[in-house]
């Protein structure tokens, strides 16, 4: 089963807790294993919160033992992993050593209370979309939307890895 995770940072050394947070990933041996990882990119913060250190971003390629993992059990991992880099969720879209989503999980499409496949958001978000773009290019949303169809639906500038959010 092949996954997509979007990583961002935006508390202490960005790029140093998203390679730990690949490391931890790796510890699952055969079980987990890392087939690709997009550049780093800087992002502005999102949402309501701007007032806050611009993130780090990547999206890793995961191929995940589809008989030993389900995705609400690898988000599961994801949320601990999460938790042991220091993230709490007290301040909802505040700065974060970790912040882990699964964009994709295989072609699997799954609305539950606590996951939602593929990420609904991750159409709206250049920071998963440009670095999604360079793992897997002619990837398309359930609906049929390609990623440089969500990437023009949407306003942002790329000036080298540096992502601008135009509100």
């Amino acid at each position: 089963m092949i996954c997509y995770v979007s990583l961002g940072s935006n508390v202490g050394d960005t790029e140093d807790n998203i390679h730990e947070a690949l490391v931890l990933l790796e510890d699952y041996g055969d079980e987990i294993k890392l087939r690709g990882v997009s550049e780093y990119y800087e992002t502005e913060p999102q949402g309501e919160i701007k007032d806050q250190p611009w993130f780090t971003n990547q999206v890793i390629k995961l191929e995940i033992d589809a008989e030993i993992w389900s995705a609400p059990g690898f988000l599961s991992t994801c949320t601990a992993i999460e938790a042991k880099m220091g993230r709490t969720r007290a301040v909802p879209g505040g700065p974060r050593p970790l912040d882990m989503d699964i964009i994709a999980w295989g072609d699997v499409e799954m609305d539950m209370d606590f996951l939602t496949l593929p990420h609904p958001r991750a159409k709206e978000r250049a920071f998963v979309l440009i670095p999604l773009r360079e793992l897997a290019p002619d990837f398309v949303f359930p609906d049929g939307t390609t990623i440089d169809e969500a990437l023009d639906a949407i306003d942002y500038r790329v000036e080298g890895n540096k992502i601008w959010q135009d509100s």
